[in-house]
């Protein structure tokens, strides 16, 4: 027989494979929201940090992602290609190009969110009571508390 704490272990443990599941499949649904065409993860993930951190070169977004500059440059110019990274000259060192979002790939960014937001919002109130939105907002605060530092 187990004992109370290798129960409770154990329980544990299933919870952190099903959320695991769980948050997986809700990021597939999500993404299949927003159409991101035929966008590489490593496309993605450049586009991402572009956002997030602001315009950098590309030694630097090589570094960040864990990638040969080489890499990375095959990556830069796929996205120029497709009218969504532009690069500037570095008014400090000529040599170095800063790359940016073009406002193409910023408003596409902003209605992909919207897309997935809409989506989220006329899921929860057509397939939950109240009732059940009150307990997945409860839900929500517990998962806040399980990836805040």
């Amino acid at each position: 027989m187990m004992s109370p704490y290798d129960q409770q272990a154990a329980q544990a443990a299933a919870l952190a494979q099903d959320i695991r599941g769980l948050v997986g499949k809700l990021r597939r649904r999500l993404r299949e929201q927003a159409d991101v065409g035929d966008l590489t993860p490593s496309q993605t993930a450049v586009l991402l940090r572009l956002e997030k951190d602001g315009p950098t070169t590309t030694s630097s977004l090589a570094r960040a992602e864990g990638m040969r500059p080489q890499s990375m440059g095959t990556v830069i110019v796929a996205l120029e290609s497709a009218g969504l990274v532009q690069g500037t000259p570095d008014p400090k060192d000529g040599r170095q190009t800063i790359l940016s979002l073009t406002d193409t790939c910023r408003q596409l960014i902003r209605e992909g969110r919207a897309a997935r937001q809409d989506w989220l919002l006329r899921t929860i109130q057509a397939r939950l009571s109240p009732q059940e939105q009150d307990v997945l907002t409860a839900a929500v605060a517990l998962l806040e508390r399980i990836v805040d530092d």
